[in-house]
């Protein structure tokens, strides 16, 4: 897949995370989970699109294993969220599917951008 394709799913993902922390606080007064949520989920875009301007093959690299990390941690506060009863399961399986995506797309990038540098 295309990095423009990885993008515009981060950037998704990001939004969906920003409308369900926006709906946790304001339903079920929850802000210290959804708060951990946000950064991690916002992160992974943010790193993704600063990539574009990395400044070597390198730190090009490093900033997709950065969103790689923020969409595993990601993932926790997802299932922290839905195991606590903050977050309801239909929510949780599509914003843990999409996370799960992106997070097998930065795998791959990530293999294939080592594997041209080796």
């Amino acid at each position: 897949m295309s990095e423009s394709i990885l993008r515009e799913k981060a950037k998704e993902f990001a939004k969906n995370i920003v409308f369900i922390v926006k709906e946790i606080k304001n339903d079920k007064k929850e802000s210290v989970l959804t708060n951990q949520l946000l950064r991690s989920g916002t992160s992974i875009g943010a790193n993704i699109h600063e990539a574009q301007y990395a400044q070597s093959t390198a730190d090009f690299i490093s900033k997709f294993e950065i969103a790689l990390k923020e969409c595993f941690e990601s993932e926790y506060w997802l299932d922290l969220l839905f195991e606590t009863g903050y977050l309801e399961e239909n929510k949780f399986k599509k914003l843990n599917n999409d996370c799960g995506l992106i997070r097998k797309m930065l795998i791959s990038s990530c293999k294939t951008l080592k594997a041209k540098n080796e």
